[in-house]
């Protein structure tokens, strides 16, 4: 995209860098200005202390007024916080507008990480009953973070970023890929990602498009996509939330456009939505999306929603909560095709040129530790690990507990004492999974110290519980691959 495909002309974004950098309106500028009480209340909309903090209106006080508070200021204040970018080119872009006798806001303009600045459009919130734009560009709200905490930093020569909105991902992108690609169906979007980019000085290619219709042919070392997943009859409104796929459609097209999309070890990740229809079991559903594909697939599912809060979250999104028409349509739409939930998740390929690929589909609703990319890596690297070992190759190696591993136990009080009737395996770091686990499971746990290989570990466990070594070492080959695979237990290099 050239300079005239932006929102402002090249002059006029150096100018409006020159400004915002000369303010220091960036969120450490932000934060250092008001304060931790200020700040906070302002992630929760409640500007009070900042707007106490900013009455003197200097030019950060003014930008953080009008871009962060939704306030109306005097023409005059706006001019000198903008300088040296004129109000006539900042009213002919759309970043401020006239309002009861002063300017506001007319984009969001949103400092973001430590120097970075994204455009959006502004939030149905700061329009009350205002309808949103058909080509509304969303702005950096909860399923474009998770996106970028699921995404793989990892350096790489290219990069994809399908359906780029406003740019969130391919900012990131920029920073560990030589090469960054962004498509999406809006050419408005395109504008504000193209003033994105420019803003923060980087450089990609843009390119309109209906998902991967604009790099049909090409292939990438990354991939990432927070795509218009939103579940229903198909209808399309708003293009940022709407595929035009009836049902969850856009999720199973993306999967089968993956292969090819990717260069060889090359990753694809994308957020998605999928029903949970009566008498059917969702996992085995989303898994049949990866079937033929030849790629690893770990589909995660972070949170499920029953039909009615899902459409009132979505209906509110855009600002038409009060159309009981549409609301009335759209969970009728759920019911004549027996949707019970729709579960939101992320859903990672990897193109390892394997003959046996990887499927998992399950449930991760626990509080991950941060980045969540890095333990999408981790067990990508795990399932290479296992890949490449039978039973006894399993068996011939050494194993020690993950760091902090450990072990809780429900009891009850008998005539005898404590009866345990659970023991549960805890992560307290890394994916924080919880597992129930028998005596003979929590034996081998227990001894894995990295001193013996597990065969010589089973040798001991066949002794104290009476059994042929033979027989616990063809029920432990899958244990242990299990407890390898969610990090309960790793491979120790003596």
């Amino acid at each position: 995209m050239d300079g005239h495909d932006m929102l402002l002309s090249p002059a006029g974004v150096d100018a409006l860098r020159t400004a915002l950098t000369r303010a220091a309106f960036t969120a450490n500028g932000i934060a250092g200005r008001l304060g931790p009480q200020a700040t906070g209340g302002m992630a929760r909309n409640d500007f009070r202390a900042a707007l106490r903090a900013t009455a003197d209106r200097d030019p950060l006080a003014t930008l953080i007024r009008v871009f962060v508070c939704e306030q109306t200021e005097p023409e005059a204040a706006v001019a000198a916080a903008l300088a040296p970018l004129s109000i006539a080119e900042a009213l002919d872009a759309g970043l401020v507008e006239r309002h009861d006798g002063g300017l506001r806001m007319g984009l969001d303009l949103e400092p973001y990480g430590d120097d970075w600045w994204v455009l959006a459009d502004v939030p149905a919130s700061a329009r009350p009953g205002q309808a949103l734009h058909a080509e509304h560009v969303l702005g950096i709200g909860g399923a474009t973070q998770t996106m970028i905490g699921a995404a793989v930093r990892r350096p790489v020569e290219s990069a994809l970023d399908l359906g780029t909105g406003s740019g969130v991902q391919a900012l990131h992108l920029g920073t560990h890929a030589r090469r960054v690609t962004a498509t999406d169906i809006s050419g408005r979007a395109l504008r504000f990602a193209a003033t994105t980019a420019a803003l923060n000085g980087q450089d990609w290619e843009l390119l309109r498009g209906d998902m991967v219709s604009p790099v049909a042919g090409r292939r990438f070392d990354l991939v990432v996509s927070n795509p218009p997943f939103v579940v229903g009859p198909g209808t399309t409104t708003h293009v940022y939330r709407d595929s035009g796929r009836v049902g969850d459609a856009i999720g199973a097209e993306l999967a089968a456009a993956a292969p090819g999309l990717l260069t060889e070890g090359g990753t694809m990740q994308y957020l998605a939505n999928w029903v949970h229809v009566a008498g059917e079991d969702w996992g085995e559903r989303v898994a049949g999306w990866f079937a033929g594909t030849g790629l690893d697939a770990w589909v995660i599912q972070r949170e499920v929603a029953d039909p009615m809060a899902y459409v009132s979250l979505w209906l509110t999104d855009v600002g038409e909560a009060a159309d009981p028409q549409r609301m009335a349509d759209w969970l009728d739409w759920f019911d004549a095709h027996k949707v019970e939930a729709i579960g939101f998740g992320v859903v990672s390929l990897r193109r390892g040129g394997h003959d046996d690929p990887v499927t998992r589909v399950e449930d991760l609703r626990q509080r991950a530790q941060a980045p969540l990319g890095d333990r999408i890596v981790g067990w990508f690297e795990r399932q290479d690990w296992l890949r490449g070992r039978d039973t006894d190759g399993l068996l011939a190696e050494r194993y020690r507990a993950a760091a902090g591993l450990q072990l809780r136990q429900e009891a009850t009080m008998g005539p005898d004492g404590w009866g345990v009737d659970r023991q549960v395996l805890a992560m307290p770091e890394g994916l924080r999974w919880t597992e129930e686990i028998d005596p003979l499971v929590l034996a081998l746990v227990g001894g894995a110290d990295g001193r013996l290989p597990l065969r010589d570990q089973l040798a001991l466990l066949a002794v104290a519980h009476d059994v042929t070594v033979d027989e616990l070492a063809e029920a432990a080959g899958p244990i242990v691959a299990h407890l390898v695979e969610r990090g309960f237990i790793e491979p120790f290099a003596a």
